[in-house]
């Protein structure tokens, strides 16, 4: 087999199985595990894959910049943005992450909800100043734009004053093993810092995000309170993970 054709085999294979393993792959093609595994660098190089430990996942839509993003299955958001919004108390205090999918959730608060809201977004504080009853507490620091958030020492040091009761945390995937992910480093420290300053943390999780897995690992299923996605209650990654973190739809 030309290393072409197996190129599109691997890309298939991944589209249908949602992992490759690079094992199983070098029995049934008869290669050597070095030779797979040289496949799946080649074809992580161009974007198609996310490498892990002994193979491969599909690699997230979500790592695009945020312009990009915005355009990835906004009716998805929408719905996850609806439920995650009845997560908020009147009252209490919520961390807000950057992103697409949690700017949504500003749009379905309701426009009386008395509350406190703390964010590294610029874009999230922005959308919030309609909201007359909503206190808006900004994090300052380096400003990513690749995701329109602040990240850094400052941002860090800013995040030790907070105690939240609620934590709404953006990833770019969501995988039953690998946990929560995303691309960037400094982005997933600030994310983990974020979630240890709030005593629940619940993932808002597009379906275009299940199964998938980025560079950077933010956080394991067992350090979050739940997931709130609207993938159907019968997607094979929401059975591999019902057992083990709360799933809203």
């Amino acid at each position: 087999m030309l290393a072409a054709e197996r190129r599109d085999l691997l890309v298939d294979r991944l589209r249908r199985d949602g992992k490759l393993v690079a094992k199983d792959l070098a029995v049934e093609l008869g290669l050597s595990e070095d030779s797979v595994r040289r496949d799946l660098r080649e074809l992580a190089a161009a974007g198609l894959c996310q490498r892990v430990y002994g193979g491969a996942l599909p690699v997230s839509p979500a790592l695009a910049d945020y312009n990009a993003r915005a355009a990835v299955e906004p009716a998805s958001k929408e719905r996850v943005a609806s439920r995650a919004a009845r997560l908020v108390r009147p009252g209490s205090v919520v961390i807000v992450d950057g992103g697409t999918t949690a700017l949504a959730v500003i749009g379905a608060l309701p426009d009386d909800l008395s509350c406190t809201i703390v964010t590294h977004s610029p874009t999230i504080a922005a959308a919030l100043v309609p909201h007359l009853s909503i206190d808006v507490f900004l994090l300052g620091g380096k400003l990513f734009k690749h995701s329109a958030v602040t990240c850094g020492a400052a941002a860090v040091e800013a995040a030790h004053t907070i105690s939240a009761d609620l934590f709404l945390l953006g990833v770019t995937g969501v995988h039953p093993t690998e946990g929560l992910t995303t691309g960037d480093a400094e982005e997933a420290a600030m994310k983990r810092v974020l979630a240890g300053r709030a005593a629940d943390t619940y993932v808002l999780a597009s379906a275009e995000k299940l199964g998938a897995a980025s560079r950077y690992r933010v956080l394991p299923l067992d350090r979050i309170a739940g997931i709130v996605t609207d993938a159907p209650a019968d997607h094979q990654v929401i059975i591999q993970m019902r057992d083990h973190v709360r799933v809203l739809h």
